[in-house]
């Protein structure tokens, strides 16, 4: 039981660190206007309209990295049903990611994108476990 939620606990921080990672990637690639306000949500939206495509790419491909990673992590540390910490990291991720696109306004492939890779990307990461991954018996 404790290796379930250790392994749960290290695939959402998997994740977490790798879309902090992505989007630094980002910005440094793309860097934002100079005083922007990360609270200023006016002004994120006008930053927003005019991103270059490759900066909300590199975001959106974190969203996707970030869901992999933490599903296969926690698959890797716990030992219970794959499709399980892909349900958990998974609506987790939707979650933080649904709650960015309301609050700023992001174009529509983007939104799309994020939310239908959020969940091919879980289920995948579940699928790729669960071939390669001891069965619960050989693992005790």
């Amino acid at each position: 039981m404790l290796r379930s939620v250790l392994g749960a606990l290290a695939g959402i921080a998997t994740a977490v660190v790798t879309v902090i990672f992505m989007e630094w990637v980002s910005h440094t690639i793309f860097p934002p206007p100079a005083g922007i306000e990360i609270m200023d949500t006016d002004a994120l939206n006008a930053h927003l309209a005019t991103a270059p495509v490759g900066a909300l790419a590199i975001v959106l491909a974190g969203y996707i990295m970030a869901t992999f990673d933490g599903v296969f992590v926690a698959c890797l540390i716990g030992r219970i049903q794959p499709f399980v910490y892909a349900l958990v990291i998974g609506v987790l991720m939707l979650a933080g990611t649904a709650s960015n696109l309301i609050m700023l306004r992001h174009p529509t492939w983007f939104s799309v994108s994020a939310i239908l890779g959020i969940i091919l990307s879980a289920w995948l990461a579940s699928q790729f476990a669960a071939k390669g991954l001891p069965k619960r018996s050989d693992a005790a």
